[in-house]
């Protein structure tokens, strides 16, 4: 999973817009990582496509979304890899 595709998912655990996920990316990393609109709208169609989230309700002309069951298994399974890659990395540097 991509950086993007992860933290796209992470604020989709709330319903939420595109234009909050790209802030609150934007905040969460203290703006490292922000995400062009042709980005984030583009990622949303592929995760709705392939089931990862679901359009919950239109709102003031912004599309909702909201993870799916299938989305939060897959960001489940890429926080436990990312927790495993913290923990390999802190053995390795503690032990070098």
């Amino acid at each position: 999973m991509t950086e993007t595709g992860f933290y796209i998912l992470l604020g989709m655990r709330q319903e939420a817009h595109g234009y909050s996920i790209i802030r609150q990316v934007e905040a969460l990393t203290q703006g490292e990582i922000r995400l062009s609109p042709g980005t984030m709208y583009g990622s949303l169609s592929k995760m709705e496509r392939d089931g990862l989230i679901r359009f919950v309700r239109e709102e003031e002309k912004r599309k909702l979304y909201q993870i799916t069951p299938l989305g939060e298994q897959v960001l489940e399974l890429e926080m436990k890899r990312i927790r495993r890659l913290y923990q390999n990395m802190q053995e390795v540097c503690e032990n070098g």
